[in-house]
């Protein structure tokens, strides 16, 4: 079973975070509850496009890139600040808003779909009600974009369904193409160039 990452690959991303480290990102909706403080605690906050909360008595505040425990130590530090005495702080994730991958192509029903951190390429299919019966599983595209660049890789997917190759780990943003003869014929020079299948190249077009 192809199940660990190949470094070399540039499949370090492929694993899950888990909920104690996922990193916050700007869309998603947490909810801050300070013990016996109603009127400080929030069920619903949106993390802005900028990262930042705002909290009774604390301000705004960054959220984006830390952990709900990480919040929880800067709240609770903050409320202390503010001569609240032994606040008692949980945060918690109530919905991944910045979770959302587009699947096109081939599949029964093609759209935007909202995941769970951890879920992967198979998950997406999954969404969209899975393949055409005529798709072409060997071709699968995801466009990805790490540090404001496009990136581009192809998968097997029916190499992934029998356990032969990785099934990678969606990021938010992806976009998922089942059966790439949909593409462009630029894009599809692009993915017949590719070093190799399963390895994200940056693209600079």
């Amino acid at each position: 079973m192809a199940s660990a990452p190949i470094n070399q690959l540039g499949q370090a991303n492929y694993t899950a975070n888990s909920p104690d480290t996922y990193a916050l990102r700007a869309g998603d909706v947490i909810s801050v509850n300070v013990f016996r403080e109603d009127d400080l605690s929030a069920e619903s906050l949106v993390i802005g496009a900028g990262g930042m909360i705002s909290l009774p008595l604390i301000g705004p505040m960054k959220a984006e890139g830390l952990t709900a425990k990480a919040l929880e130590a800067n709240v609770t530090q903050r409320l202390g600040d503010a001569f609240l005495r032994r606040p008692a702080v949980n945060v918690n994730i109530n919905d991944y808003k910045s979770h959302r991958v587009t699947v096109e192509g081939a599949v029964k029903e093609p759209g935007v779909y909202a995941f769970q951190p951890g879920d992967r390429l198979s998950s997406a299919i999954a969404l969209a009600r899975g393949n055409e019966r005529t798709a072409d599983l060997s071709d699968v595209a995801v466009f990805r974009r790490f540090d404001g660049q496009m990136a581009l890789a192809r998968f097997d997917y029916a190499q992934i369904q029998q356990g032969a190759m990785m099934d990678p780990v969606l990021e938010p943003g992806d976009r998922v193409v089942m059966g790439t003869s949909r593409l462009s014929q630029g894009w599809q020079d692009v993915l017949r160039a590719l070093p190799a299948v399963g390895l994200f190249a940056t693209l600079f077009r």
